[in-house]
């Protein structure tokens, strides 16, 4: 039979090991485990007392997410999470005692404090005054004749619409450019494009603001840029341009066919002047049979009201029975010609197309479409009537 001493001092034995670990009990407790759960300085008296939780070294732990409480400076209510997150992850920058605002850079980083302008203006009249006796230093020119007054050539070449300023130096390098009859061999060059003449392969190159047209003027058209009567007119076909445009020669009102619109006067002038002598191609359909010395006597001249007219080539282009499409090329302009010769030699016209206009043809151009005149076309032109 075990001994009522034994128990209490195991006991005391399990008492003193409680208090010297540390354990969950305090040493002043019972002795064993009892002691220990039931010690007044336990878990259950600690929740009960609302007090902070003491860990085993002492330290007070990190406070849960709820009960944290941020500094977001100034006036700013303490504590809350949803306040706090709109400050920043710390609640957002603190800002400065004593008023000042705080400069910072594009990416946030905090700079030095602004200097009043007094000591700005100070100091930019300083360095206005260390460098006011100081001579004025010219920079070079980026290339030799820079100077001199007018546009690089390559330039004007360009916007005139022969390719990108490369491809314009291209053809500098090539020698096909003259300027006022003579080569140009080195880049760089400067000329007025109002008064010298440029030419690339021998043919004049447009280099001001002109424009160039050519319309396949369709049947019932009036000749004329605006009609009293209200009539259709070829002012129809350009009424979105802002430049003033005019015909070059005129069409009857049932022929239809190429028609030039330009603002280039001189060009204009000289290609429906006779001295010029620019030939125009027309397709007449008329009936037969036709004689064999019909295109001998049109080309000798037929005696009309008003002179004679001359047809510089005749031919037959074809022919379906007694229906016939003939080509007659001449050079004058005057009104209704083609109409009255083949009239006037016993051969009506049922219906005339001009399909060419000195070098510029008609082509695949479809009825009443307009289009702009390429650099080319443009010189060859203005060779015809030595531009």
């Amino acid at each position: 039979m075990r001994s009522s001493s034994g128990r209490n001092s195991s006991g005391n034995n399990g008492g003193s090991r409680g208090g010297n670990s540390g354990g969950r009990g305090s040493s002043s407790g019972g002795g064993g485990r009892g002691g220990n759960r039931g010690a007044g300085g336990g878990r259950d008296d600690q929740r009960k007392s609302g007090g902070p939780r003491q860990s085993g070294s002492g330290k007070t732990p990190r406070p849960r997410p709820e009960e944290r409480t941020y500094d977001v400076g100034g006036d700013a209510p303490r504590g809350g999470r949803g306040a706090s997150a709109r400050g920043g992850a710390k609640g957002g920058p603190k800002a400065p005692q004593g008023g000042t605002p705080v400069r910072r850079g594009p990416h946030g980083q905090r700079l030095g404090q602004a200097r009043p302008r007094e000591l700005d203006a100070k100091i930019e009249q300083r360095n206005r005054d260390r460098y006011a006796d100081k001579p004025d230093v010219k920079t070079p020119k980026t290339f030799p004749g820079a100077e001199q007054e007018g546009e690089r050539l390559q330039k004007v070449l360009a916007r005139a619409g022969m390719g990108s300023r490369r491809a314009c130096e291209e053809l500098i390098e090539q020698a096909r450019v003259e300027v006022n009859g003579e080569i140009v061999l080195e880049q760089g060059k400067r000329v007025d494009p109002e008064k010298d003449e440029i030419k690339v392969d021998g043919l004049t190159v447009a280099t001001q603001s002109y424009l160039f047209f050519a319309l396949n003027k369709p049947a019932g058209v009036v000749s004329t840029m605006e009609d009293p009567d209200g009539r259709q007119c070829l002012g129809d076909y350009v009424t979105n341009r802002e430049t003033r445009l005019f015909h070059v020669g005129r069409l009857d009102t049932e022929t239809e066919g190429i028609i030039l619109l330009t603002n280039h006067g001189e060009l204009a002038h000289r290609l429906t002047h006779p001295k010029y002598g620019v030939k125009k191609t027309y397709l007449a359909a008329i009936t037969g049979p036709l004689p064999r010395e019909i295109g001998k006597r049109l080309k000798e001249g037929i005696q009309l009201e008003d002179g004679y007219a001359r047809a510089d080539a005749f031919r037959v282009v074809q022919q379906t029975g007694k229906n016939y499409l003939v080509e007659i090329e001449l050079h004058e302009g005057r009104k209704h010609i083609v109409r009255r010769m083949m009239a006037e030699a016993g051969f009506p016209v049922e219906k005339l197309v001009r399909v060419s206009f000195g070098p510029i043809g008609l082509g695949d151009q479809k009825s009443g479409w307009l289009r702009r005149l390429t650099n080319t076309e443009v010189g060859m032109l203005m060779r015809e009537v030595d531009l």
